[in-house]
């Protein structure tokens, strides 16, 4: 049967998701954006089931915008926001001090919660397909949408506490929707992952050869791991990082420098990634991420005419010297690109006025970090080796992948839970700790404490995407949030308080949203 009689909203989701044409399915090779509709869908043609969960996967993929993760992290004691110039208002949330017209909290507000209106969009249209057709995977499929919309709520949480649940496609449904609380949304999403886990597949994400890099069942359990960690129900925690653990699917990538190179791309130790490429073609459709935020201003690049970054987001003084503290030379010299005027500063301190020989402006890659105004440090987690880029593509970083869950911070949140009374037969807290930092090239310790725990999660996790602030509010760690970058501490303190945890609204949506205002206002 053709549908041809279908509503307006029926026809404005397809036009989003379904009617496009796709040239490689293994890796959405073709722009969302490029994707050419037509008026009319044959839900009888029961592989075409697989084309709105690929619209869903696009939305997901390219709706991530740049602003989302640095709101995330900026506030930890790992990330400094880079300064002098235009985005003032970023500068200051790093400092504590929210502006609620400043537009990239009402940006990235906006882009998360349109993302979870195409989730629902995207089972609409299987749902058809289920009706009209006998394609048995449309339980997975849906069960992938329900775990790309938990992530998405999972961050609008850790971001503004209380939220909107949507439950429905329409917009105009949230006037009417209650605000869930902080712990409710997390429990939302446990639960959400609870559903979907059933219908995923067992396996490693690059295994997948339907959606490449997509959802398993495992990145759904490291969903309600990370969920049930903000409730602190330690034994959930412990109970799915154990299956995560116990599949022995999962494993550390041997090269942590590589990791975040195209080396690292698909590895065992991904369990969700986003996935960009060009093709590797010099012109022509690509799926980029806007990596350009976290580069250097300024570097000569080892590929002439490779472009630099916008120089806003740097790892912390305070993080380095923790780690040349630890000597953790490994994850140092892959995570931070040194400009000069940063070796100096570092110096300025006497107890850091001699450093270790390695580190230089200059790359293991061979691209050279120059001075810039904005910042004194890169972030090299988000550095692409100007070798690695494509000929012909200059963009910073591009075609790189995003990874947002790597199985060492499943590791680190099993250590967590256990020493924090939760049990698991699967590995012990020791264990876990020490494969994570056998590949950094330190030495094992033996019974981990909670702080030898969170001081790992900062030495690997530093840069990614905001754990170690959640780290350091979920044990109301305050003091730690509360630092200066210079050693003497004569200017430039951050001072952190309770009421600073979550952004506050958006102004836009508090003009748009009843209840929200209502809920602010109380």
């Amino acid at each position: 049967m053709n549908i041809l009689n279908i509503d307006i909203l029926k026809k404005l989701s397809l036009l989003l998701l379904v009617l496009f044409a796709v040239a490689c399915h293994d890796n959405l090779e073709e722009p969302y954006e490029n994707r050419v509709p037509t008026e009319e869908v044959d839900y009888t043609i029961a592989e075409d089931m697989i084309l709105p969960l690929y619209g869903a996967y696009s939305e997901f993929y390219m709706k991530r915008g740049w602003e989302g993760i640095p709101l995330l992290s900026v506030r930890g004691d790992d990330v400094n926001a880079g300064g002098y110039g235009d985005q003032q208002p970023f500068f200051m949330t790093d400092r504590y001090v929210y502006d609620q017209g400043f537009w990239m909290y009402n940006s990235l507000w906006g882009l998360e919660y349109t993302t979870i209106f195409r989730m629902f969009d995207a089972v609409e249209q299987i749902e058809l397909y289920r009706e009209y057709s006998n394609n048995p995977n449309a339980d997975q499929y849906i069960a992938e949408t329900h775990v790309m919309k938990g992530w998405l709520l999972r961050n609008l949480a850790l971001t503004w506490g209380d939220i909107l649940i949507p439950e429905t496609s329409d917009p105009s449904d949230m006037l009417l929707t209650d605000v869930s609380t902080y712990n409710e949304v997390m429990q939302y999403v446990s639960d959400l992952m609870d559903e979907a886990i059933p219908n995923l597949p067992d396996m490693l994400p690059s295994e997948r050869t339907d959606v490449k890099g997509g959802i398993t069942k495992y990145t759904a359990l490291a969903i309600k791991a990370m969920v049930n960690l903000e409730l602190k129900d330690y034994q959930k925690v412990a109970d799915a990082t154990s299956q995560i653990i116990s599949s022995n699917k999962f494993g550390l990538h041997d090269d942590y420098y590589a990791l975040f190179k195209k080396d690292g791309e698909l590895s065992k130790e991904n369990l969700l990634e986003l996935q960009f490429s060009d093709y590797g073609q010099s012109t022509g459709p690509q799926e980029a991420y806007l990596f350009g935020f976290y580069g250097p201003q300024n570097w000569t690049p080892k590929v002439e005419g490779a472009q630099p970054g916008w120089g806003f987001y740097e790892p912390s003084m305070k993080w380095i010297k923790f780690m040349l503290d630890r000597e953790d030379n490994t994850r140092l010299q892959t995570s931070v690109l040194f400009t000069n005027k940063g070796i100096n500063a570092i110096k300025e301190d006497p107890k850091y006025a001699t450093l270790p020989a390695w580190i230089s402006n200059i790359t293991p890659s061979g691209d050279a970090i120059a001075d810039y105004p904005r910042a004194n440090f890169a972030s090299g987690k988000h550095y692409l080796p100007t070798d690695q880029l494509t000929p012909g593509r200059n963009d910073y970083g591009n075609g790189k992948n995003y990874t947002l869950i790597r199985y060492a911070e499943i590791l680190l949140i099993h250590a967590e839970a256990l020493v924090q009374g939760a049990t698991s037969s699967a590995m012990t807290a020791d264990a876990a700790v020490n494969e994570v930092r056998r590949r950094a090239g330190l030495e094992a310790i033996s019974g981990v404490d909670i702080e030898q725990v969170l001081d790992e999660k900062f030495a690997e996790l530093a840069m990614e995407h905001g754990a170690r602030f959640s780290d350091m509010v979920r044990y109301q760690k305050y003091d730690e949030l509360s630092y200066s970058d210079r050693y003497d501490e004569s200017d430039g303190v951050r001072y952190f308080t309770a009421d600073k945890v979550f952004l506050p609204y958006p102004l836009a949506q508090l003009d748009q949203l009843p209840n929200l205002k209502a809920h602010a206002n109380n």
